[in-house]
Formats: structure tokens, C-alpha cells, sequence
């Protein structure tokens, strides 16, 4: 066992785990956050997308002792008190998900394409959504939520 201690949605935390235990295994069975989904253990499905020190990364690719120390935003992070982000909204408004499985995992990456590009083309949101699988939508709702959270982002709302 390890001690972990890292700083997740502007909270210091520390636990202990396995040295083979996952990022997203960590984030939800020792810190109770179980908005990070677990999808297919592959890194396929991009389910378990977090920031890490800014970045998207899928958290079922690295292991919890990776992370010690290091500054992680999850989907439970991601609004402002009652205030949603930008891209939960946008997802709110344009039916951007249907069962919600893969939606944690698309507004985490979704809001990192847009720090990437403020202003992206469908092309842009189509390639930067490329690792994040959705098996109900179609895709269609979520590219409008990308392009509408950029409207939102960029009014200054």
C-alpha cells in the first residue's frame, strides 16, 4: 500500500491504495467520486476523462501513485457551486446526452478542446472528441453543445 495525496477539485486529499491500483479506481472507490466513469478498462471509451495539471486524460490509463501531487479536476469539480460550467450547460440545452454514460467523460474533454480552441470548427470538435465514444447519440447534440459552450465562453456568460 501507498500513501496518495493529490489536490482534486481544489481540495488537497490523500488516501492509500495498491501500487496497481488505477487513477479512476482511486477517484471513485477511495475519494467517493464516482462521477469519473469506468467504461471498458481498454482507454478506449474515454468515460473515465479527467484534467490532470490541465490536461484530458483518460484516468483508467495511469496508476493513483502517477498522480501524487498533482492538481486533478473531475466531473463533480467542473461546476460553480449552483453554477454549471459553460460546457454542462451547453450540454444541458442542446440534449447533448441521452443515458448519460459517456457524458462525464465528453464535457471533461469537450471543455478542453475549447481552452485549446475557443472558436472550433465541427471539424476541430469532431477530431478533439475522437477518443470519447457515445453509443446512444449519434454525436450530432454533442457537437451543437461544443459549438454552443464556446458561444457561452466566449460571451463572457
Amino acid at each position: 500500500m501507498s500513501k496518495i495525496e493529490m489536490t482534486v477539485n481544489g481540495k488537497t486529499v490523500a488516501g492509500e491504495a495498491e501500487d496497481r491500483t488505477l487513477l479512476v479506481n482511486f477517484l471513485r472507490d477511495n475519494l467517493g467520486l464516482t462521477g469519473t466513469h469506468v467504461g471498458c478498462d481498454t482507454s478506449q471509451c474515454g468515460c473515465c476523462t479527467i484534467h490532470l495539471n490541465g490536461d484530458a486524460i483518460k484516468s483508467c490509463t495511469m496508476l493513483a501513485i502517477q498522480a501524487e501531487g498533482a492538481d486533478i479536476v473531475t466531473i463533480e469539480g467542473m461546476a460553480k457551486g449552483e453554477k454549471l460550467h459553460p460546457v454542462q450547460q451547453a450540454f444541458t440545452e442542446c440534449h447533448g446526452l441521452q443515458c448519460g454514460f459517456c457524458t462525464p467523460g465528453m464535457i471533461m474533454t469537450s471543455a478542453a478542446i475549447l481552452k485549446q480552441t475557443p472558436n472550433p470548427t465541427e471539424h476541430d470538435i469532431v477530431k478533439g472528441l475522437h477518443g470519447n465514444l457515445c453509443r446512444c447519440t449519434g454525436y450530432v447534440n454533442i457537437v451543437k453543445s461544443v459549438k454552443r459552450a464556446a458561444e457561452i465562453i466566449n460571451s463572457g456568460a
